[in-house]
């Protein structure tokens, strides 16, 4: 059985202030739920305080990017070392804003996945296709693409112990969300894909749906058998609306 992971990308949001209220909000709204992993990605200066705000909590620290390199000459870059200092588990790569933003390249993400697995880190890697992508019928396409660069890299057992994150990028923070059924239909399609090199890898990895999850839609997705959690943006950021959307994903568990 796979156990959901709901978790939380703040993207470029905080203060000191909105960090020690959100997430003592969280702990207020999740304490005694069972039945799903839940993680949270502040920017990378909050870490500190996320890591003493969660001491005594079950909420996951997380991480927006990491570099490939754990120190030198590498002016701005984050170190998988420092993140583990920090107490941060799952870190988040290959968002489609960094791969558009920031030029990433399929080749690069999955370095990025390889340096996070060498650290003892649990990468959740992103993929997923533009809206004109999506148009002209390639969502399948793109997401083979993005998972393969990591598989034909590192092999398929690489996903052992990895989160996959599918995010229609034309979902993203615009209100527009594939209904149940159609995320369904391309994570079942996802996890064919990974079936065709691993039966077993393909039917233990959580592959997140993200894409404007809020709290309204986020029971119909989870009941869905190859929807394992979500990976939430702009919902992340208010405490009891997040802590619903994890709440939905453990009732879906026992259902």
């Amino acid at each position: 059985m796979r156990r959901p992971l709901v978790m939380g990308n703040w993207k470029l949001n905080g203060s000191k202030a909105m960090v020690t209220e959100l997430l003592n909000g969280l702990n207020a709204e999740l304490k005694g739920v069972e039945g799903v992993d839940v993680a949270v990605a502040p920017p990378v200066m909050y870490l500190a305080q996320a890591e003493q705000l969660l001491a005594d909590s079950a909420i996951k620290l997380g991480a927006q990017n990491v570099d490939t390199h754990n120190s030198g000459a590498f002016t701005g870059d984050i170190s998988a070392e420092m993140l583990k200092d920090f107490g941060a588990t799952h870190i988040i790569i290959g968002h489609s804003e960094r791969r558009e933003y920031h030029q990433e390249s399929d080749e690069f993400v999955a370095q990025k996945f390889a340096f996070l697995k060498e650290n003892g880190l649990t990468p959740v890697l992103c993929i997923g296709e533009s809206e004109a992508q999506n148009e002209a019928g390639e969502t399948l396409a793109v997401c083979a693409r993005q998972l393969d660069a990591v598989i034909q890299s590192q092999g398929v057992e690489a996903l052992n112990d990895a989160v996959i994150a599918y995010e229609p990028i034309w979902a993203i923070g615009t209100g527009k969300a594939a209904t149940a059924q159609q995320a369904q239909d391309i994570h079942a399609e996802i996890r064919k894909h990974i079936a065709s090199y691993s039966e077993g890898v393909a039917s233990k990895v959580v592959i997140q749906y993200g894409g404007s999850v809020k709290a309204g839609n986020a029971a119909e997705l989870f009941a869905m058998p190859d929807i394992d959690g979500a990976l939430v943006g702009g919902a992340a950021l208010d405490a009891e609306g997040f802590a619903a959307i994890a709440k939905a994903a453990a009732d879906a568990k026992k259902a």
